[in-house]
Formats: structure tokens, sequence, C-alpha cells
């Protein structure tokens, strides 16, 4: 096991249970203990880092700089959670070791959001009760949608991971910023532009009956509606009782060139192996780290299972911080949600060092410039709502490899560059 640093962990359980998310079906369960912390840190900040939380007088010398890790650790989206959370713990220690923020070390905070609204809106009021500068992480549709209104009401810095639902932002907010997944209605444009450039005249398509499916369909349904391609949708219920035959072939009688999966992520552990059955066609993911994939479904994903990353595989920045990764996480592969987590504590470090450990101040510091972190696949910036401003995807499919030396510890396979989206239109709500 490697040694981590000791982080601090409020209320909630000490152990939890790994579980595969969007892919439905569980892991063997894992025990992790938590204990209490400040993450140490190394030579590679993002930029510049400085304070606390919102102080009334000023700090102390050596007084922490505390962020807040609101994510899903014992429920649906834990394998996602356990890789923003050592992202954030990487970042942090790197920039402990390198000396802090004006000598003040980062500690990261964390609280278990459960994948349940009301656990998430006390588990955010409980990091700012702490006196947080700011909090990232957030996973699932629910806990963005129930957290953001509780950033703008208390004025603190929330940073989304993959919580693409539309109702996570207003045309009022101001404290809110996704950085790794966009909002759903702005995810069928990357998906209609490889199918144009690929020549592709029909596309299938399954989605859940929940309220991320529905918004993908929309998002689907207005991407292909001038671009002349037929697209065949499905709408499946979730699991455990979902029998996937019949909506896979009703996909194949439509004989498509591109199954796209993205809307329906519990689904996926039986969409894909049942399309390589009736139709032997590229499958899209629903955002999933891609180790999760590959080690359950590995004959049947390699060759076939394409997705979005926010992260840049390919890039000698990214895999640089993937060897760094792997050498502290207990993780076997840096998916793009470790990506995500790593970059949101250097942004608040810069923003910290610029403009002091004020909370409004970060999240003005935030939206007033753009950042160029290592692994990204582009520069986040954000409108005036917190959306992602020219947000530009890759689109890969997983390949034999072989996988750069010392990035996958999963195995040997890779990916392979299908496309890299234009950036996406942001939408307002």
């Amino acid at each position: 096991m490697r040694q981590r640093p000791r982080i601090r962990v409020l209320g909630l359980l000490a152990t939890f249970a790994l579980v595969v998310a969007a892919c439905g079906g569980q892991q063997p369960a894992e025990t992790t203990e938590q204990t209490t912390t400040t993450a140490a840190a190394s030579p590679t900040t993002a930029g510049d880092t400085t304070t606390t939380a919102p102080p009334a007088t000023e700090p102390e010398p050596g007084e922490p700089i505390k962020i807040g890790l609101l994510t899903d650790l014992t429920k649906t989206f834990t394998p996602w959670a356990v890789n923003v959370r050592d992202g954030m713990l990487l970042a942090a220690q790197e920039i402990n070791d390198a000396g802090g923020v004006d000598g003040r070390p980062i500690e990261i905070v964390i609280q278990d959001s459960e994948n349940d609204a009301d656990a998430a809106v006390r588990g955010f009021e409980r990091l700012v009760e702490e006196g947080v500068v700011a909090v990232g992480g957030p996973i699932s549709s629910t806990v963005g949608a129930a957290t953001g209104p509780v950033a703008e009401e208390l004025q603190v810095p929330l940073f989304l991971v993959k919580s693409g639902t539309p109702a996570a932002l207003t045309a009022d907010s101001r404290y809110t910023f996704r950085t790794c997944l966009a909002a759903a209605p702005m995810l069928g444009g990357p998906i209609a532009q490889y199918a144009q450039e690929q020549g592709f005249t029909r596309v299938g398509a399954i989605v859940a009956d929940y309220a991320w499916g529905q918004a993908m369909k929309a998002a689907l349904e207005s991407a292909f509606a001038d671009t002349g391609i037929d697209l065949t949708i499905e709408v499946a219920p979730v699991p455990p009782s979902t029998d996937f035959t019949p909506f896979v072939r009703n996909i194949a009688e439509a004989d498509p060139q591109l199954l796209v999966a993205s809307g329906h992520p519990p689904g996926m552990a039986s969409i894909l192996p049942l399309s390589a059955e009736l139709l032997d066609v590229p499958v899209t993911g629903a955002f999933t780290p891609p180790d999760l994939i590959v080690g359950r479904l590995a004959d049947v994903a390699i060759g076939r299972y394409a997705d979005f990353p926010c992260a840049d595989y390919f890039s000698a920045e990214y895999q640089d911080l993937a060897r760094r990764y792997l050498a502290f996480s207990d993780n076997t592969f840096m998916s793009d949600d470790a990506v995500a987590g790593y970059g949101i504590v250097q942004m608040v470090a810069q923003a910290v060092e610029a403009v002091g450990d004020n909370p409004q101040a970060i999240a003005e510091y935030m939206h007033a410039n753009s950042f160029d972190l290592p692994g990204f696949a582009y520069t986040l910036s954000w409108t005036d709502w917190g959306e992602l401003a020219a947000a530009q995807p890759l689109f890969v499919l997983v390949s034999e490899g072989p996988a750069p030396e010392g990035v996958n510890e999963a195995g040997d396979w890779w990916f392979e560059l299908l496309t890299q989206s234009e950036p996406l239109e942001p939408y307002m709500p």
C-alpha cells in the first residue's frame, strides 16, 4: 500500500466500499481507513497559492489553507470519487513539499456526499463551517444540483467535476464552476462532429429514463437535427431489472455505424457486450474511468469503446503527472477525474496567492482568469455563470496499446485519438 498523506474527514464513516457505478454491478469491497490530515506537497504548483478560510484577522504564519472535497466516497460514484480525492491530495502534497503558499500548507478537508442531495448539502455546510476557501469534487448530477444553490447562497466557490446536469447552474450563478464535464446540452455536438467527420449516415443511441438520459436525448436530437444523419434513439429503464436486448436489437435493425451509450451510464456493462453481438460498431461511453470498463469488459471494449475525456492522455504533461500520481495513489490509472481534482487545488492555490483566502475574492479571480493546467485537453475559462467557456474534449478509442511506460498499471491497453471537439458553445441556463 503506497503511503498517502493523512486526510481530515468530518463526520461519516471510517471505511467505504468501492462500487462500480456507471457500469452497473459491483467491485469487491475495499476498506480504506481515513484519518486526520494535512496533505503534503512538491514542486509543481500550477500557479500560486496563499491562505486559509474567510478570515476576520490576518492568518497566523503556517495556518493551513483549507480546501474542501465533497464527493461520493461510499455510494454509486466511488470509483470516480477516489480518483478526484487522490488528484486533490497529490496537488496538495506537491504544493506543501515546495513550501506551501507563503509558508502555509494546503489542507484537504473531506466530506462524503453519498450521492444524496441532503447529505451533500449538509456536507457542504460543514465544510464551510470548518473554514474552507473553496470546495471541489462533485461527480453526481444529484449532488451538483443540490449544492450549486448552496454555494451561491454561502458565496463559497464550488468546482464540479462530472456533474453535467443543467440544474447545477442558473443565469445568476457566480460561485459554481464546471471543470471536466460540460453541461449535458453541450454534449451532443462532439458526437455529431465525429459522425460527420467519418461520413456516417446512421447513428443509434440508448439513453436512460431519468434526468441525465433525457438531457442527453435532447442534446443528441438538437445536435443531429441538421446533419442529414438518421438518428435512432431508444429510451431504456435503469438496472438492475433491465434486459437491454430488445433495445439493442431495435437499434441494430437501423444498421447504425455508431452506437451512443453516453446517455445510459448504468447500462454500459450490458450494452457494450450486447452491441458486440448484435452490431460491431464503436460505442461511446458515459465519461467513465476507462480502467473500470476495460477491467471488466476487455474482450469487447478494446477497439470498440470510445469516450470523451477532459484529460489529454497523449500529452507529455499528462504522462509525467500520471507517473507521479501512480507513485502516490493506490489507483492503477489516472483518469480525467484525477486530473480535474489535481487542477482544482492548483487553481485555488493560485487564486489564494494572488488575492488572498476570501472565498468571494477567489471566485472573482476565477472569472477573471484562464488556466492552463497539467494534463488538461484545453484551457479552463468560464462564462459569467460558471459554464465552461471553451471546452474541447478529446474523443478517444480504447486500443490494444502499448501504453507509454509507467502511465498505466491497469494493463497495457492505451488510446487512439479519433478527434478533438471544436470549442463547445456554452449552455445558457
